[in-house]
Parts: C-alpha cells; sequence; structure tokens
C-alpha cells in the first residue's frame, strides 16, 4: 500500500483499515438432529410431542419480542414481501431521533434450518430440514458497536444471527478519545489522528467475542434463561468484509484518477492476478470460477472480482474516499497455522481456515494483505497527461553500449501484448521469467527447436524492455520486475490501444 499512498501523498489525507460489514451467526448444540433428539428424551417428551413443544416455545418468544417493544415504546412492525429492512430502520431511527437503544422489532416470515420428523426404523425420527417460520430482527443503536441488529426465528433451534459494522464501533471507539473525524453512512471523510485510529482498529479482531455475543444472545432469546439456560452458542463469522479506505482531500482529487484506476482494473487485471491478491494460485486442481465484474452504481461505479465465494471489489465512498475491501464468505480457501491432526499425528501446521471467531484475526491478516497487494498493483497508474509523454521517449530509437535499440509502438498488437504478458499481477510479488512471458506469447508452441527459437525472441523483448528502463532485474536471480515508470507507461499504452486504436480498426473493418 505505500508504493500507492508516496505516489499520491499530496492528495491523501490518511487511511483507514477495518472491518466493515460483519456477521456472526450461533449454533446450539441442538442445532443437529441427533442432539434434538436427547434433547426430547432430556425433557422426559416423547417424539409425538415434538410439535406441541416447539409450538409452545416459539409463541414464548414471539410474545417476549411484542413485550420488548412495547416496554421501550418502540413499534413492532410485521413485514410482507420483499423490504430493505436496514433502510426502513434507518428511516424510524431518522424520523424518530434515536441516537441510543432499541429503534424497532420487525417480524417476517423466511426460510431458517429447523427440523422435521421422518420414518425411520422402529420409530419416527428427526432430520434437519429447512423450512419457513417467523423471524424476528430487533434492530438497535448500541452503546459500543452503533447500529447493528440480532434476528432469531422463533422456531427450534433458535440459531441467531446479529450484525456489527467495524466502521460505526470505530467511530464510537473515537468520540470516547476525542479524535475529531467527519464520518458519512459508514466510511470516514476524514480522520484528525488515522494513525491512532488504525491502532484502535486493530483491536477489534482481539475482543472476547464469545462473551460479547452471548450477551446480545442473552438479551434476545428470552429461553436462555430458562429451558435453555445450561446451553451456550457457538459462535462462527458468517461473512466479513474488510476494508482499505485512502481518504482523499475532495472528490476533485479523486474523481480523474479513479476513472484511471477502474479502466486499468478492467483491462489489466486477469482471473490469475485476483488469486495472486488473494493470496492463491492458479493451478490444475483449482475448481471453481474467477469473475471480473464491472458495475456502474450511484453516484460512480464499482468493479469485483470474484474467486468462488470470497472476492475482492473497489469503488469510491461518496466521491472522496478510495475503498478497496477483501470479502470472505468461504475462509476454507485460505490458510491458518494452527494445531491439527495429519496422517495420525498431532502437529502444528497450516491447515484450511475455519468460520470460528477465534479465527478473526486470521480474517484481518489475509484481508490486509490482499487489499495491500491491491493497492500495489494499482500504484503504476498516474496522470495520463505524464505518461503520455514518457510515451513519447519510448517510442523513440536509442542507443545503449555502443548498439541501437527500437522504440515501442502504441498502435501494435505485437508490442501491446508484450505489455499485458509482463504487467500481469501474478508477476506483482515474485516477479517473472523467460519462461513465464514465453508462455504468453508463444502459447502453442511444442517443438524443443521452437521453444529454443521463442526463448531467443524473449530474451531479446526483454533486454529491449531493460533498456527502455521499463523493467528491472532482480538481483541474484532470472527474474524481472516491472519498474514504477514501466507500470505506468505501459499501463496507459494498453489504455489508449482500448481507447483509440481497437476503436480504429473498428471503423476500418466497417
Amino acid at each position: 500500500m505505500n508504493k500507492f499512498i508516496d505516489k499520491h501523498t499530496q492528495k491523501v489525507t490518511g487511511t483507514i483499515a477495518c472491518f466493515d460489514r460483519i456477521l456472526f451467526k450461533g449454533y446450539l448444540r441442538i442445532s443437529w438432529a441427533e442432539n434434538m433428539d436427547w434433547f426430547m428424551t432430556s425433557q422426559g417428551l416423547l417424539l409425538k410431542d415434538f410439535k406441541t413443544f416447539v409450538t409452545k416455545q416459539s409463541e414464548r418468544v414471539k410474545g417476549y419480542g411484542k413485550a420488548m417493544a412495547e416496554k421501550n415504546g418502540r413499534p413492532y412492525i410485521h413485514l410482507n414481501g420483499q423490504v430493505r429492512k436496514e433502510e426502513k430502520a434507518r428511516e424510524i431511527a431518522k424520523k424518530d431521533g434515536i441516537t441510543q437503544g432499541l429503534i424497532c422489532v420487525f417480524s417476517a416470515v423466511e426460510a431458517c434450518q429447523s427440523f422435521k420428523l421422518t420414518y425411520g426404523k422402529g420409530r419416527p425420527r428427526l432430520v434437519n430440514a429447512q423450512r419457513k417460520c417467523l423471524c424476528l430482527y430487533f434492530y438497535l443503536i448500541d452503546r459500543e458497536f452503533g447500529f447493528m441488529h440480532v434476528r432469531i426465528p422463533t422456531w427450534f433451534p433458535f440459531t441467531i444471527q446479529i450484525y456489527l459494522n467495524g466502521h460505526g464501533w470505530l467511530g464510537r471507539k473515537m468520540d470516547r478519545h476525542g479524535i475529531a473525524y467527519n464520518k458519512l453512512e459508514n466510511a470516514f471523510l476524514y480522520i484528525e489522528d488515522p494513525q491512532r485510529a488504525q491502532r484502535f482498529s486493530n483491536r477489534f479482531a482481539k475482543k472476547n467475542w464469545p462473551r460479547i455475543l452471548n450477551a446480545f444472545a442473552t438479551r434476545f432469546n428470552p429461553l436462555l434463561k430458562g429451558l435453555l439456560q445450561s446451553m451456550d452458542y457457538y459462535w462462527i463469522v458468517d461473512q466479513a468484509e474488510f476494508a482499505t479506505d485512502v481518504m482523499f482531500t475532495d472528490r476533485a482529487a479523486l474523481k480523474p484518477l479513479y476513472q484511471e484506476l477502474l479502466r486499468h482494473a478492467t483491462l489489466c487485471f486477469s482471473a490469475e492476478d485476483v488469486l495472486t491478491f488473494l493470496g492463491r494460485k492458479l493451478h490444475g486442481r483449482f475448481e471453481g470460477e474467477v469473475i471480473n465484474d464491472y458495475k456502474k452504481r450511484w453516484p460512480g461505479a464499482r468493479i469485483k472480482h470474484r474467486m468462488k465465494m470470497n472476492g475482492i471489489k473497489m469503488y469510491d465512498k461518496h466521491g472522496s474516499v478510495l475503498r478497496i475491501e477483501t470479502v470472505i464468505n468461504h475462509p476454507y480457501e485460505f490458510k491458518i497455522r494452527r494445531q491439527g491432526r495429519r496422517k495420525g499425528q498431532e502437529i502444528i501446521d497450516w491447515f484450511p481456515m475455519t468460520k470460528g471467531v477465534a479465527n478473526l484475526y486470521r480474517y484481518v491478516e489475509v484481508s490486509l494483505m490482499a487489499n495491500d497487494r491491491y493497492l500495489n498493483a494499482l500504484s503504476g497508474v498516474s496522470d495520463p497527461a505524464k505518461a503520455q509523454q514518457h510515451i513519447q521517449n519510448i517510442s523513440k530509437r536509442i542507443r545503449r553500449n555502443g548498439k541501437s535499440y527500437r522504440g515501442f509502438n502504441p498502435a501494435s498488437k505485437t508490442d501491446l501484448h508484450l505489455f499485458l504478458a509482463v504487467l500481469r499481477g501474478e508477476h506483482a510479488i515474485m516477479g517473472f521469467r523467460n519462461g513465464d512471458i514465453r508462455a504468453r506469447l508463444f502459447p502453442d508452441t511444442k517443438d524443443p527447436i521452437g521453444r529454443r527459437r521463442n526463448s531467443s525472441s524473449v530474451s531479446r523483448l526483454l533486454k529491449l524492455l531493460h533498456v527502455h528502463k521499463l523493467i528491472a532485474k532482480i538481483p541474484r536471480s532470472r527474474r524481472w520486475k516491472v519498474t514504477s515508470i514501466g507500470q505506468a507507461i505501459m499501463s496507459t499504452c494498453v489504455k489508449l490501444y482500448h481507447d483509440n486504436y481497437s476503436h480504429l480498426a473498428m471503423n476500418q473493418a466497417c
């Protein structure tokens, strides 16, 4: 990230990295059919009494939701159809001037995990099943976490969902410590002391989340004070968004640059790049989709790169904040160093990361590295006017050590393919070798003689890039890396080609 910040330091007021949306889910041990069967037996109930028993407990939860709304003088609203609950809750809070405490209680019939009776050997048995039931949403403004909600189905096994926003928590943390800031919705436009705010943000993942989340669960699930008092929820991170925000001085400072960043990410970042940003490699055993999705949105546009159920996206917040955000819905694609069993032995090694809240610190590490790689890959995007002057220089023939070297032609497909090959994001960390570029420029060559001939050709091209200072040799290796000026010039050449030359070629063909 430092490369990007250093390049635009005159326009940047600070950066902040913290969680954005984060969704926790809590499961009781009766969330599995065999445990629910055991629970019924422990209560002295037969399976034939299952429906009567759970219906009675369901009514208790429904009544508790209505009673809580009435006690706090807040509305209890049943919703039908597709309704944006968060927007509606914010409207109610704004209209009624709610700054702390319960905002409202929504009820809606939705799908949830539950059970059903089915035939079994000798007697009926319970099995897990999806069904629809009434779900309660408690929207509130918490003293510590700000705007949030708690969702609880009114049917067994009462799997609970808690939504928080890291920006809301950080804003309240800065309030308590007297740090001035300007916040609009879930983005900070300005922070008086970004370094101190970042130290606060770093503590978020280290909080005692089981204790915090259990406190919310006890508050909104009345059965935890009676029938289910011997049980605790097991908490997981169901969805997490971790954002790195670069705060610019104003909209005018970010707008022209953002258009170039969008264009660069759309044209230059491939599937392999996305995997590299997320710390993965494309290999023969990789199964799944890697998709780049560009979408216009008010008041601008965003680009999202998706790897299976995870992804990374870039967009501008309110015109003056550049946000790079990693989204993790399926953490098993990443690794965490922990104790585990392998080949029958307990060892400490890198294993797939699970959703348990104890791994929240690793979510931060993975996301922060992904965001930093993404920003570093964008560090070559610069002022088009400056880059165009450099393009004129590389188009001229030059002499080095008594030898003459040709210039590059931005309108040439051959030179364009060479630029695209060396600009690939997969080379951002380790650089590239002759074979990496050869595989891109001559993918169909199989015979040994042709491969040697192509290798020599690529060596000459790399030499040409080197003398024009577009790439540099990595010391004590056979690898090359793109220079900062090379990143800027070649990216601009790609942009100019797609904007102008390809358009002209299409007109001539017509």
